[in-house]
């Protein structure tokens, strides 16, 4: 692979380095590979890697430019003793099938994975365009990607990252991760509204601000930029090895791997594993009551003109699936994806022809889990089998259960459901699904959740309400682009002694 492309326009070109640096295709189109075909890997040699040396060859196959020994590099500084468990993402059998763990990592949820690796990715990648200016790295977050971006990005020397979050609808832990990050060059911002204002906020603000302070340059760490996917295939490859060394399957054997998602980043790079190689029976999008990735991938309609549900899931309470148009590249091409993201825009919806919806159904299935039903798979998987599930895995594992009832999934067949966060991120609903009384403070409901299940909670959530709250802003979704160009002047001013 030589280029990225832009999903709206394939003359639309970044050199891999480029495209971590950019995040967005000036076009408002995301990067995606140019060729497929480049990026297979040998199977038989992957299985017999560790993580980081399956890493290592996923990182090499979708960033050449950067060279091996950068990777290397890299990827020790990104994963060295910042889990707390060596293996990074566990598979943990549960009943019949499995879980893949992958909220050991310092905010303890799966973004870690991705953002422990891309703030090394985005050094790297400027030092080989030489590239002078400061990154501003701007997030829009539904929960967990604003702290993991915030951690990931602190101290990170030529960089500074700004999050937005919704104001209501996110844990009070999620809040806190935020909120109290002690480093001089991150800061975190609450906007009125929701992810949706959000996300559309970063996405004109890409589009319509290129330098929002002298010597300052805009970046991404949202799945829209390709540094943020990439690492995430890594964990589907690892998760076949772990079956393999278990003897629950054998090499070539279809593994169906089950995805809590709203903004469709996570289930995608499990598209981009099958793609490299890796057998994949199903894969399954599991969503909550904002289920307009069921409707999608049930009639091909794309309709955001919906009400705004929020959950108990609400890391996936999201309208408008960025990553989505990522698949919509390589199945329908450039000049569909442009009319659809089009129609999107100005009339709320759009639908796929027959032909590209059947394609697609080849791969993903889909169902929806609604707040009481995971509440129910929290508590049924608590008690027969002694294993705790935050709401979003809850949703995946009712997902699960709803498609091998109607035959979609195979009961015998081997199932992976990603487990996307620690359930001690929102012990308020984890205590009521498990038929106890959730107070208004999640530090007491992380105390009684812990008394009640035998299972500790990890040190970096527990010690959060210790900390000092730094970061107060809340504004308007209409203020974004006006507060970005002000934070970036400002940290310009204290940069130069002024």
């Amino acid at each position: 692979m030589k280029n990225y492309v832009s999903t709206r326009n394939p003359e639309v070109k970044a050199t891999p380095a480029q495209a971590v640096l950019k995040g967005l295709a000036p076009d408002g189109g995301l990067f995606v590979p140019d060729d497929l075909d480049s990026i297979k890997v040998n199977m038989q040699a992957m299985m017999n890697m560790s993580y980081r040396e399956m890493a290592r060859v996923v990182f090499g196959l979708f960033f050449p430019d950067l060279g091996d020994k950068t990777l290397a590099s890299i990827l020790e500084k990104s994963y060295e003793n910042k889990f707390d468990v060596p293996e990074l993402a566990p598979l943990v059998p549960v009943s019949d099938s499995y879980v893949l763990e992958l909220f050991h990592g310092p905010t303890c949820a799966f973004k870690d994975v991705a953002l422990s690796a891309l703030p090394n990715l985005m050094t790297a990648s400027a030092r080989h365009e030489n590239f002078q200016k400061r990154i501003l790295i701007l997030v829009a977050t539904s929960g967990d990607t604003g702290s993991a971006a915030l951690t990931g990005f602190s101290n990170v020397e030529g960089t500074d990252a700004l999050v937005f979050y919704p104001e209501t609808g996110i844990s009070q832990s999620q809040r806190l991760q935020m909120v109290t990050q002690p480093a001089s060059n991150v800061r975190a911002c609450a906007v009125k509204g929701n992810f949706d204002d959000a996300q559309r906020g970063v996405k004109e603000i890409f589009q319509e601000v290129e330098e929002p302070a002298e010597g300052v340059s805009l970046s991404s760490a949202n799945s829209i930029n390709i540094g943020r996917l990439v690492p995430q295939i890594v964990y589907y490859f690892n998760a076949y090895k772990s079956l393999l060394d278990r003897k629950a399957i054998k090499l070539g054997q279809e593994v169906s791997y089950i995805v809590p998602t709203g903004n469709f980043g996570d289930i995608f790079a499990g598209w981009l594993a099958r793609a490299m190689g890796l057998p994949v029976g199903r894969l399954i999008c599991a969503s909550n009551e904002n289920d307009v990735l069921t409707e999608f991938l049930n009639t091909g309609r794309y309709n955001k003109k919906r009400d705004f549900m929020r959950t108990t899931s609400p890391s996936m309470d999201i309208l408008v699936s960025s990553n989505l148009e990522r698949l919509l590249y390589f199945v329908c091409g450039p000049e569909k994806t442009a009319r659809y993201m089009e129609e999107l825009r100005t009339k709320g919806e759009y639908q796929l022809e027959e032909d590209d919806l059947l394609e697609i159904q080849g791969v993903f299935g889909c169902a929806s889990v609604n707040s009481n039903e995971s509440a129910e798979v929290i508590n049924r998987v608590f008690r027969e089998n002694n294993y705790l599930m935050d709401p979003h895995t809850a949703v995946a594992w009712g997902a699960m259960e709803k498609l091998v009832a109607s035959g979609e999934l195979k009961k015998d067949e081997a199932k992976v459901v990603l487990s996307t966060a620690s359930p001690y991120k929102f012990s308020r609903s984890m205590l009521e699904a498990l038929g106890q009384t959730g107070g208004e403070s999640d530090h007491e409901n992380m105390k009684k959740l812990q008394d009640y299940t035998g299972v500790k909670a990890p040190e970096a959530l527990s010690s959060l309400f210790e900390k000092e709250v730094i970061h107060k802003d809340v504004i308007e979704a209409g203020q974004m682009k006006e507060y970005v160009i002000e934070a970036a002047e400002a940290g310009r001013r204290i940069r130069n002694g002024q």
